[in-house]
């Protein structure tokens, strides 16, 4: 039986990609297919064979199923700034409608484990009135929120499942990635995170020196998603 998400994060740089790769890798480990895209990126690097992005193409090494970049993200932009106006300067209509039937493509593959990945937290803004949440909406797809545990984590956790919630999505569950170990109280932290938020935790992931896909997937729980 296959399953989707949408994953997003607390906000931008709290590893979601790193958790995404493991996500998927423990997926592989447990014998799944896997999919995944990366509807919108923007810190592209000029290749030879055009923008590649470091965290989509993170995401396609981790696809069991034939997939190629540009169906893995379709809308790539160099400038390391918010998609929104990356795409502004590109002259790049950035609307759910653009992002949505590539996404679907993604999941019409129908492997077991697929994941779209957002771009920093939930709200991220899109051309005219759009989020990026929207397209979640759009998929109609169960959310996994990583949290980025330093100071402030728990305020920026409840708050997007807040948002997450009045979208009318569930939240399918959340990841824990250690971005400060020396954060003031981080079992207490934790504790509350986990009180709090209306989702099992799949995991706890430390500050790796070397955070592959791999290692991640030894801190994570798929059995824990619905």
């Amino acid at each position: 039986m296959s399953a989707a998400y949408f994953i997003t994060g607390t906000d931008t740089d709290v590893g979601k990609t790193t958790v995404a790769a493991g996500l998927l890798h423990a997926a592989r480990q447990a014998g799944k297919s896997t999919a995944a895209g990366k509807p919108v990126a923007s810190g592209c690097e000029v290749t030879p064979r055009g923008l590649r992005n470091a965290d989509a193409l993170a995401l396609l090494a981790e696809c069991s199923l034939p997939l190629t970049y540009a169906e893995v993200n379709p809308l790539a932009f160099e400038p390391a700034i918010a998609p929104h106006l990356a795409a502004r300067e590109a002259g790049v209509a950035l609307t759910v409608q653009a992002l949505l039937k590539p996404m679907q493509h993604i999941l019409e593959k129908h492997a077991d484990f697929t994941l779209i990945e957002g771009a920093g937290g939930w709200r991220v803004p899109l051309a005219d009135q759009d989020n990026l949440s929207d397209l979640a909406k759009a998929l109609q797809l169960p959310v996994i929120l990583v949290v980025g545990v330093r100071l402030g984590c728990i305020n920026h956790a409840l708050l997007s499942a807040e948002a997450i919630a009045r979208d009318g999505l569930p939240l399918a569950g959340w990841v824990a990635n250690i971005i400060d170990p020396k954060t003031s109280r981080l079992e207490e932290n934790l504790a509350t995170l986990a009180e709090r938020l209306p989702a099992p935790c799949l995991g706890r992931v430390p500050r790796l020196k070397q955070p592959t896909a791999e290692a991640v997937a030894e801190y994570l729980q798929l059995d824990l998603l619905d």
